[in-house]
């Protein structure tokens, strides 16, 4: 059955069973922002790869990560410098991208290149989904475990590998007579980060950021946070997925939450109205030692006009007292994974196969995606970042501790992530229990996987 006619359909199971968190999800929550590039083919000497492509066709990109919105722009306008391919870049607002996508892709100019989260978000939009078997881009991919398939047709391919864990402020923990090598548990975090709280006044500044409730800042807690539980589960139980999570690590969840929001910025009554933006300039402040983020955020905090350098920052995994946590590393993993719309015409396909091989094997495409966007991207010409976080991530796996892995692709649907997170952000108002919290978690997961077996 062809795709378009099943839209109704589609959309329908996805709005159900939902797509993307905001795993990279800046804090922004401007509309979306287009741009398309148009001038004229250039001569390029940079690149190490040359493009190939007739210029026939052109390429719609619908954009999951804010943050890098103006790389991407500005990459897209050099592609077109060289190619003569016009590339057009919209970038979905922050919390968005599912809705943005149910739309354009309603349209009859609808994007060429998306993204979905993993085999959940896949299971809706796989009707979408060209089959990349055989492209240069997956030649490139340096392993398969970045690449999902749908029956034996590869249709969606890993573009980034990212890591988060708790942005540290090494100045800031002295100041407060600590280093990073006094936390290496919960156990140690918990006494440094109410020791901090016991003399905030005194020190002038809080252990955490703002834990904000609001979309922009909640998918930090109600999919980041819980993606810890989930692993553990899974770890304990020799699963990679389930249709009926136990709940067996939320008293540990909860230990951690209840963490951050007694020892931050703010009361826990105000975090529902708390944004991301909030937590950010917070730390960009000094106002708070510790701030649970991703590497994805190395550019809004280090570089021109930034008021850290590379000394001043460090990672430290999530810790929440369970595993081996002198040997647990930062979470890491990826839920971006880019797909080609196979209902565009052929010309329209190639060119952004053609556009996306150029960006992850050019001189141009992998400096920008390591320099400008700080991604890792799992493609043989990658550059090495310069960003920070992802050499913390480095230097702790080379010493042999093992990545926590990002599990919550394998959650039931955004509706079961939004009932948490309204779960949470009632319990620190004082206006809900925790045991509120654990029916979302446990009750809400089983009944999301019924609704998607039944789709």
């Amino acid at each position: 059955m062809n795709a378009k006619k099943t839209l109704s359909m589609t959309l329908a199971a996805a709005m159900a069973a939902g797509l993307l968190a905001g795993c990279g999800g800046s804090s922004s929550t401007a509309a979306s922002s287009t741009s398309t590039s148009t001038e004229s083919k250039a001569e390029s000497t940079a690149a190490s790869t040359e493009a190939t492509t007739d210029a026939a066709g052109k390429v719609y990109y619908l954009n999951f990560k804010p943050e890098q919105d103006e790389a991407w722009q500005a990459l897209a306008k050099t592609y077109t410098e060289e190619t003569g391919v016009p590339v057009t870049v919209v970038t979905a607002a922050s919390g968005q991208y599912e809705t943005t996508l149910m739309s354009e892709m309603a349209k009859s100019d609808a994007p060429t290149l998306f993204q979905v989260n993993g085999p959940v978000g896949l299971a809706n939009w796989k009707d979408y989904c060209y089959d990349l078997t055989g492209s240069k881009i997956l030649g490139d991919l340096t392993s398969d475990s970045y690449a999902l398939k749908d029956g034996d047709a590869t249709v969606a391919i890993g573009y980034v590998i990212e890591s988060y864990g708790l942005i540290t402020n090494k100045t800031l923990l002295e100041k407060a007579g600590y280093t990073t090598d006094d936390i290496k548990s919960f156990a140690d975090l918990k006494k440094v980060a109410e020791d901090i709280t016991a003399r905030k006044d005194e020190l002038g500044f809080a252990a955490f950021t703002s834990a904000g409730m609001d979309s922009s800042s909640d998918w930090r807690f109600k999919t980041h946070l819980a993606n810890l539980p989930i692993y553990f589960e899974y770890q304990a139980d020799g699963i990679g997925s389930t249709d009926a999570i136990k709940g067996t690590y939320l008293d540990n969840y909860k230990n951690m939450f209840d963490l951050y929001i007694n020892n931050s910025t703010c009361a826990p009554t105000e975090l529902a109205g708390k944004t991301g933006d909030d937590s950010r300039n917070e730390f960009l402040d000094n106002e708070a030692v510790f701030y649970q983020n991703g590497s994805w955020e190395y550019t809004n905090l280090v570089g021109d006009g930034k008021p850290f350098t590379d000394d001043d920052l460090t990672m430290i995994p999530v810790y929440i007292g369970v595993g081996d946590e002198a040997n647990q590393g930062l979470c890491t993993g990826t839920e971006n994974y880019w797909c080609v719309n196979k209902e565009a015409d052929q010309a329209d396909i190639d060119a952004t196969l053609d556009f996306i091989y150029w960006c992850v094997s050019s001189d141009e495409g992998t400096k920008a995606m390591a320099n400008d966007m700080g991604f890792v991207i799992p493609f043989k010409n990658a550059q090495e970042s310069p960003n920070l976080f992802v050499k913390v991530d480095n230097a702790l796996t080379a010493e042999g501790k093992t990545p926590v892995a990002w599990c919550f692709s394998t959650m039931p649907s955004e509706n079961w992530k939004n009932g948490v997170g309204s779960a949470l952000t009632a319990y620190a108002a004082g206006t809900g229990s925790w045991d509120d919290v654990v029916t979302a978690f446990v009750d809400g997961w089983a009944s999301e996987a019924a609704l998607n077996a039944a789709a």
